[in-house]
C-alpha cells in the first residue's frame, strides 16, 4: 500500500472529510481492519485566505508548497491538496516536491468524460468560479465548463466561508443552490460539479435531477486507486 499525502486545513471541515472517507473507502475495500497509510499536514486556514483576498498568491504558492514538502518527507508516496481554490498555485506545489500531485480537475474531469456528459456545470468559491485556472484544466479534457451567472457568485462564495466551513447546513441555503443548478442544467449543463469539499455537506443527488459529480469523493477514490495500485 502506497502512503497517501493530504495538504488540509482548506478548511478543517475539507480535511475531515477527506480524512474520514479515505479510512472509509479503504475499509469498504480491504475489510477487516484495514486502513490507509496517510500522512497529513493542515495550515491555518485564516492565514491562507487573508493571503488570498490580499491576491499574495505566490505567498499562498508558498506556504502549499512548503506544506507539501513536509508531507513529502513523511513518507508520502503521492499528494493531494485538500481543495479546490488553492489548486490555483498546484503547478507551484507540483514544483516543489518529487511526488506526484494527483490533480482535482484531472480526476473530476476523467470521472465526467467516463459518464459521457460533455458540458458540465460548476459551482465552488468565487476564486474557482470566476478564474480560469479550474476550468480551463477541465477544459483541457475536452469538457465544456459553465459556471453560475455572476449575480450568485457573492451568494456561493458567503455560503461556503460563512457557514459551511463552520458545519453549519441551512435548509435556505439548500434551497438557493438547488434553484442555481436548475439554471446551470437549463443552460445546458448536463452534470454539475461540486467544486468545493463544503458543497458535499449541504447537496447530495437526492436534492436535484441533474447528475451531481462530487469532487472530493471522487478525488479521494482515486487516492485509493492510485494507493493500491
Amino acid at each position: 500500500m502506497k502512503t497517501i499525502g493530504l495538504v488540509g486545513g482548506m478548511s478543517w471541515e475539507s480535511s475531515a472529510v477527506y480524512y474520514r472517507d479515505l479510512n472509509l473507502g479503504m475499509h469498504e475495500r480491504l475489510g477487516g481492519l484495514s486502513s490507509p497509510k496517510l500522512a497529513l499536514t493542515t495550515v491555518d486556514f485564516a492565514e491562507v485566505t487573508h493571503l488570498e483576498d490580499d491576491e499574495r498568491w505566490d505567498q499562498v504558492g508558498t506556504l502549499l508548497a512548503d506544506a507539501a514538502q513536509a508531507v513529502e518527507r513523511a513518507g508520502a508516496d503521492f499528494l493531494l491538496l485538500c481543495t479546490t481554490t488553492f489548486h490555483k498555485v498546484a503547478d507551484q506545489v507540483e514544483e516543489a516536491v518529487d511526488i506526484p500531485v494527483l490533480h482535482l480537475a484531472d480526476v473530476v474531469a476523467a470521472a465526467v468524460r467516463a459518464a459521457g456528459v460533455e458540458t458540465v456545470g460548476l459551482i465552488g468559491t468565487k476564486v474557482a468560479m470566476q478564474e480560469s485556472f479550474f476550468v480551463d484544466r477541465l477544459a483541457s479534457h475536452g469538457l465544456t465548463v459553465i459556471v453560475p451567472d455572476a449575480k450568485h457568485h457573492d451568494f456561493l462564495n458567503d455560503a461556503i466561508y460563512e457557514e459551511l466551513v463552520h458545519g453549519v447546513v441551512l435548509p435556505r441555503t439548500r434551497s438557493r443552490v438547488v434553484s442555481i443548478i436548475e439554471e446551470l442544467w437549463d443552460a445546458g449543463a448536463g452534470g454539475v460539479l461540486l467544486g468545493c469539499t463544503e458543497l458535499e455537506l449541504l447537496v447530495k443527488q437526492a436534492d436535484v435531477e441533474l447528475p451531481v459529480f462530487p469532487c472530493t469523493t471522487l478525488h479521494v477514490q482515486a487516492a485509493l486507486d492510485a494507493a493500491l495500485a
